[in-house]
C-alpha cells in the first residue's frame, strides 16, 4: 500500500474506529484522489451519511501528503499533495528501475503454469494461440512480483487425433511439420466418408496401450515432429516452457491404473452399460442429465479425462497450480474439479479465455477453415514492414517484427479473457487509438526527446511540475504499482494494456500541450525526469504483455 492511502486510512481508524476500509477513486479527478463513502457509519452514529463526511471533514489536518479532505455529499474526499507526491513517485520510479510496480508478493512462492497444450495435430492457429499469449502474459505478472514460476505444456501424445494423423501419415515419406495440417484435414474427411475407417484409429490405440513398440514409434516420430514445429513458431514470439509433459507417460509408469485404483476408493466409480469405468459426478451441479465423468472406452483403454487426472496429481505435489483453458472446456474443468475435490485434492484455478474469431465465426483445425499463427505473423512483419518502409524507406528487420509481433499481443491480450477478440489489421498495426504500436511509439518519442536532451539533472526541481497534465500523468505513474497488483490478484493481462494505453494516451496530450526541451531551465529539466519515468513505466509494462520496446519507430 502506498503511503498517501496509509495516511488516509490512519486517519479514518482514528476518528471513525474501522478496520478494513476500503477507499475509491472519485469519478472526477477534480474532486479528489481517493474518496471515502461515509454510508457505513450512518447506521452506528444514527446520522445521515452526508453529516458524518462534514463531520470527519472538518477533524482532518492536513500534512505533508494529504492537503486537504473535502465532504462532497456522503463521501469524504482527499486530496493528495501534489508536490510531495509528484518528488516521491518520480524518484521511485527512477530508483527502482524494471522493478518499479512490483510489491514482490511472491518472493519464496512457487506457482506451476499449465498453458498452450494445443494438440500435437498441425500448426497452431490463431484462435488456440491466445492461450499461449494469455499463459505467457500471466508467467511474465507472477515473476515480475517474485513468484518462482514453472511454465508447464501437456502434450496430448496419445489421444484419437494423434492415431488419425499416424493413419493418416502411413505410406507417407519424409513428413514434414508443414505437411500435417492437409494430412489432418484429408484423413478427417475419409472417416466422414466411410466410418468403417473410425476402427483402425481405435485399432491403433489398443495396439498403443498395450505398448505396440513400431505403433509407439509411429506415434512418437509424428508427435515429435510437430512440437519442435510448433515450439519454434511459439518462441519466435518470446514463448518458453520448463517442461513438456506427455500423456503417454502416464499410460507406460501405470499411472492411469494407479488413478482408478484411487478413485475407485472413493465409492463413485462403476462399469457402466457400455462396459466403461466411469465416476458418478451427482451432487456436483454441473448442469449435466447423467452426472458422470467417463474414463476408459469399452476396450478398457483409457480416455484423455482418466490421464489429465493422473497428471493434475504429480503436478498438484509441487504446490499450487494455474491452467489456461478455452471457454469450451468450462464444462470439462468442472468436471475434472469434482473429481479431484473426491480425491480431497486442492483444484488448480483456470483461466478462460473466448476465442480470436474471423469474419465467418470459430476457427477448426478439422475442418481447416483457420488462419495459422506462422501466417498470420508473417503478415503481421509484411505490413509492419511496409509502414516503416513509408516513414524511413527503408525496413528494419527487427523493428518491423519487434512492431508486428507487439502488435498482435496487444491486439488480443488487451481484451478481457472471457470476451471474443475480433481481429482487425488495419487497427492492430495502427499506429493511433488503442494499439501496440501506438504505445511502442510513445516510448520511441520519449526516447527521441531524452538523446536530444543529452543530460538529465537527478536533482531538477520536481515542485515545478503544478500543471494539470503533469499531476495526472504522475498520478498514472503512482498507480502503476496497484493495477500490476490487480492483474496479478485476478490473473487478467488486461487491466496492464488498459493502463498502458491511458499512460501513452495522458503522454501524448501532454506533449502537444506543453514545450519540454524549450521550457526554462528548471521546468525544462522537472519535465526531462517526469517523461524518464513515464519512459519506464511504459517499458515495465509492455514487458508484462511480451512485448518489445523500440527506441526509434
Amino acid at each position: 500500500m502506498d503511503e498517501f492511502k496509509e495516511a488516509i486510512i490512519k486517519f479514518l481508524k482514528k476518528e471513525a474506529n474501522l478496520e478494513g476500509i476500503e477507499l475509491e477513486a472519485p469519478p472526477n479527478p477534480e474532486m479528489g484522489d481517493y474518496a471515502f463513502p461515509c454510508f457505513i457509519l450512518a447506521k452506528e452514529r444514527k446520522k445521515s451519511p452526508n453529516e458524518i463526511a462534514n463531520e470527519l471533514g472538518k477533524s482532518f489536518k492536513p500534512n505533508n501528503l494529504i492537503s486537504e479532505a473535502k465532504a462532497i455529499g456522503p463521501y469524504l474526499n482527499f486530496f493528495v499533495n501534489k508536490i510531495k507526491i509528484a518528488e516521491e513517485i518520480i524518484k521511485e520510479v527512477l530508483k527502482q528501475k524494471e522493478k518499479y510496480g512490483s510489491s514482490g508478493i511472491g518472493k519464496g512462492k512457487k506457482i506451476l503454469v499449465e498453458h498452450t497444450s494445443i494438440n500435437p495435430n498441425a500448426s497452431p492457429h490463431v484462435g488456440r494461440a491466445r492461450n499461449a499469449l494469455i499463459g505467457d502474459a500471466i508467467v511474465r505478472i507472477l515473476k515480475f512480483q517474485g513468484y518462482k514460476i514453472e511454465v508447464h505444456y501437456f502434450v496430448n501424445d496419445v489421444g484419437k487425433q494423434i492415431a488419425m494423423l499416424v493413419l493418416g501419415a502411413e505410406g507417407k515419406k519424409n513428413v514434414a511439420f508443414d505437411d500435417l495440417l492437409k494430412i489432418y484435414i484429408e484423413i478427417n474427411k475419409k472417416i466422414e466418408e466411410n466410418p468403417e475407417l473410425e476402427k483402425k484409429v481405435l485399432e491403433l490405440l489398443n495396439k498403443l496401450e498395450k505398448g505396440d513398440k513400431i505403433i509407439k514409434n509411429k506415434f512418437k516420430k509424428i508427435v515429435g515432429i510437430c512440437v519442435k514445429g510448433q515450439v519454434k513458431i511459439l518462441s519466435e514470439l518470446g514463448i518458453k516452457y520448463d517442461h513438456f509433459d506427455y500423456e503417454s507417460k502416464y499410460l507406460w509408469d501405470k499411472k492411469t491404473d494407479e488413478t482408478l485404483k484411487r478413485l475407485e476408493k472413493t465409492g463413485k466409480l462403476f462399469i457402466d452399460g457400455f462396459n466403461r469405468w466411469v465416476l458418478d459426478q451427482k451432487g456436483y451441479e454441473l448442469g449435466m442429465k447423467v452426472p458422470v465423468l467417463v474414463l476408459t472406452r469399452n476396450d478398457g483403454t483409457s480416455l484423455y479425462p482418466l490421464r489429465d487426472i493422473a497428471y493434475n496429481i504429480e503436478k498438484l505435489e509441487k504446490g499450487n497450480n494455474i491452467v489456461v483453458l478455452g471457454e469450451d472446456q468450462k464444462l470439462y474443468y468442472e468436471q475434472l474439479a469434482a473429481a479431484l475435490k473426491e480425491l480431497e485434492l486442492k483444484v488448480p484455478r483456470a483461466v478462460h479465455y473466448s476465442f480470436v474469431l474471423l469474419q465467418e465465426g470459430k476457427m477448426s483445425t478439422r475442418k481447416g477453415n483457420l488462419v495459422l499463427l506462422e501466417d498470420f505473423m508473417k503478415e503481421a512483419v509484411n505490413k509492419a514492414g511496409e509502414e516503416l518502409k513509408k516513414r524511413y524507406k527503408k525496413i528494419d528487420e527487427n523493428a518491423a517484427k519487434a512492431i508486428a509481433y507487439g502488435a498482435i499481443k496487444y491486439g488480443i491480450l488487451k481484451v478481457s479473457p472471457e470476451k471474443n477478440v475480433i481481429f482487425d489489421w488495419q487497427h492492430a498495426l495502427s499506429f493511433e487509438g488503442e494499439t501496440g504500436p501506438y504505445i511502442q511509439y510513445s516510448y520511441a518519442r520519449i526516447s527521441s526527446i531524452l538523446k536530444k536532451a543529452k543530460k538529465i539533472n537527478n536533482k531538477a526541481d520536481l515542485s515545478l511540475l503544478k500543471e494539470k497534465e503533469e499531476n495526472e500523468l504522475v498520478k498514472l505513474l503512482h498507480n502503476f504499482p496497484e493495477i500490476a497488483a490487480k492483474a496479478t490478484h485476478e490473473l487478467k493481462p488486461h487491466l496492464i494494456a488498459a493502463y498502458l494505453y491511458s499512460l501513452a494516451q495522458k503522454f501524448n496530450e501532454y506533449y502537444h500541450v506543453h514545450q519540454i526541451l524549450k521550457a526554462d531551465k528548471g521546468i525544462r529539466d522537472a519535465r526531462i525526469l517526469l517523461i524518464s519515468a513515464v519512459r519506464q513505466v511504459i517499458k515495465n509494462g509492455l514487458s508484462l504483455l511480451g512485448i518489445d520496446v523500440l527506441e526509434r519507430m
